[in-house]
């Protein structure tokens, strides 16, 4: 790194460093408004940083990975602030959805640091971490411990999470019209997706209330990203590995975990069907993500995601995927989401030679998120390439990447692959007390817990009421919304 990057760096984290803490308020409008106000000094700080950096012709190429990582850290800051902005403003939002929308500005800023992290600029960010962490986790301590909501715990729907009910379900192209239409022979209006979402976010304000795009089969290697303003866009394809999109970007190669995703949604209420999601880097090339989710309310029917380590990152906010396929080796399905997976096939590949898999890492960092990993109802099982060597290398149901990690796993087959153990450390104790990782009602070869982790955060559960905390109905307020949708789902377990 250049002596003056250098030099700049450490000032700016300084002034970042400098945001007063403050203790948790019982005047909710000003601890809210004490979090976004940190939010956007640190997303200040990421803007200056860029351009200062950018004013340096002489950087070295090396360098240019670190402008990477602070772009990933405007782009979470920026998608952030507008959530945090209208709790300020004490409008539109239940307590379920403060709690959701800090929580998921709680990720951001993590994975801004984990970016940074990945490209050597981390060792000199502590006080700013630390600050800022401490003035999200002060917002939402307000409402774990007060349990206030302002309507009744219910979310708010917008008009256009309603809109065309039942649509995802129902759609076909002999029986629908499309708003556009993504054809490879160009019997479409566009011969890329990319081409199709760069169109539609020229419609501004003139766009449906909810956007169809059909993207007809073919193999589309291209990088996707749905941003933040693009909100109720909803995608179908011709089916699983019918309609696909494709990219290797990787962490090795140069990526961050965020870069790397072929297809990045930040739009709220965004849909999709029938569709794969694949990165192809391969395990070698390591943090490689097929699908990158931070959208509320969004739902995957259908859908295939593949790849290797880090196939799915579930970034934030609620999130529903029902009937789909997830390929992976490790931590194949992470993030800090709280995300339902019901009827889903999860499916190991086979790992380099030294490697054994790990199915989850979940994010969640503090006690008052609503955040983790719900699956239920599905399979675990190994994809075609392990199921002759799965004896040789070892399983593990997850591993806990933050100290407050939550996964469960409720009325699923587990495979005779998932080691007896089910459970693996993420670094000697770390997090085995604060974490909470669950089981209820699995079947299988693998579901015996007997011979389970003895770590105070691990649970058989046998209350059917815990176990039932974690269904779509209220992990995520899935009855609510799944049915705008017309998806078939239990709303309990």
């Amino acid at each position: 790194m250049c002596r003056k990057f250098t030099t700049f760096l450490l000032v700016l984290l300084h002034l970042l460093a400098i945001i007063n803490v403050i203790k948790c308020q019982q005047d909710e409008p000003e601890v809210v408004k004490k979090a976004w106000s940190g939010v956007i000094e640190a997303m200040d700080w990421v803007r200056l940083s860029m351009s200062l950096k950018g004013s340096n012709h002489n950087e070295s190429s090396y360098s240019s990975l670190h402008l990477t990582a602070l772009s990933d850290c405007a782009r979470l800051y920026e998608d952030t602030e507008p959530r945090l902005a209208k709790l300020v403003r004490g409008k539109d939002c239940s307590g379920d959805d403060s709690v959701a929308w800090l929580s998921a500005a709680a990720s951001s800023h993590r994975s801004c640091l984990d970016g940074l992290q990945e490209k050597g600029l981390a060792s000199n960010h502590e006080g700013a971490y630390k600050n800022l962490t401490l003035l999200l986790e002060d917002a939402l301590a307000f409402y774990g411990n007060k349990k206030i909501t302002k309507s009744g715990g219910k979310v708010q729907k917008s008009q256009n999470l309603v809109q065309n009910e039942g649509l995802l379900a129902s759609w076909s192209a002999a029986s629908f019209k499309a708003d556009l239409i993504v054809a490879q022979d160009g019997s479409g209006s566009y011969k890329t997706i990319k081409g199709a979402v760069d169109a539609l976010s020229k419609m501004g304000d003139n766009r449906p209330q909810r956007v169809i795009i059909y993207v007809k089969s073919g193999v589309y290697a291209e990088k996707v990203d749905i941003r933040r303003d693009l909100k109720n866009i909803m995608f179908v394809g011709d089916g699983i590995d019918k309609t696909i999109v494709t990219g290797d970007g990787n962490v090795k190669d140069g990526a961050t975990t965020l870069t790397s995703a072929t297809f990045g949604v930040s739009g709220d209420g965004f849909w999709a069907r029938d569709m794969t999601f694949e990165n192809t880097a391969g395990p070698e090339k390591h943090q490689a993500v097929a699908l990158r989710v931070a959208s509320d309310f969004s739902l995957f029917y259908k859908c295939s995601i593949k790849g290797y380590q880090d196939t799915l990152l579930v970034h934030s906010l609620r999130q529903f995927y029902r009937d789909c396929q997830i390929y992976g080796t490790i931590d194949y399905i992470f993030g800090n989401a709280a995300a339902v997976f019901q009827n889903c096939d999860m499916l190991v590949r086979k790992p380099m030679q030294h490697q054994g898999n790990m199915i989850t890492a979940q994010g969640r960092q503090n006690l008052q998120e609503n955040t983790g990993i719900s699956i239920i109802n599905s399979r675990i099982l190994p994809a075609p390439d392990l199921s002759a060597v799965k004896n040789q290398f070892k399983t593990f149901l997850g591993r806990p990447w933050k100290q407050y990690s939550r996964t469960v796993i409720i009325k699923t087959d587990l495979d005779g692959l998932i080691d007896p153990k089910g459970w693996a450390e993420w670094s000697g104790d770390f997090a085995l007390s604060t974490l909470y990782y669950g089981e209820y009602m699995n079947t299988g070869n693998g579901a015996a817990t007997t011979q389970r982790v003895d770590w105070p955060g691990f649970h058989v559960i046998k209350d059917s009421e815990e176990a039932n905390s974690f269904a779509a109905k209220n992990f995520i307020n899935g009855d609510q919304w799944i049915p705008a949708t017309g998806v078939p789902f239990s709303p309990d377990i």
